[in-house]
């Protein structure tokens, strides 16, 4: 009747974020998108690419607002990208 719980699978969000176990900021970054870092780090600079793009566009047009808007986004973007596909090289060889 009281059999142990075999189960090891995460319990509730708190564990499935914790799920795999990632050191310092990793942990910021979503689980689905760590399993995934180097796709989504690829992503994210070409994401940021055609936001800074746009941000460009718009300081042609002089309009400045949204010029800022678009770089700054793009930036964001650029750095999370590089961010992940860092952390994804200096990850352990799978075996």
């Amino acid at each position: 009747m009281n059999a142990p719980d075999d189960n090891t699978a995460a319990k509730g969000p708190r564990g499935w974020w914790a799920s795999p176990p990632r050191p310092g900021m990793q942990r910021f970054i979503n689980p689905w998108e760590y399993s995934h870092l180097r796709a989504f780090g690829v992503t994210r600079i070409f994401g940021g690419s055609v936001a800074a793009a746009a941000g460009v566009v718009c300081l042609a047009y002089g309009v400045h607002g949204w010029a800022a808007f678009f770089l700054v986004i793009g930036a964001l973007n650029l750095g999370g990208g590089y961010w992940y596909l860092t952390v994804d090289r200096s990850a352990p060889a799978r075996t």
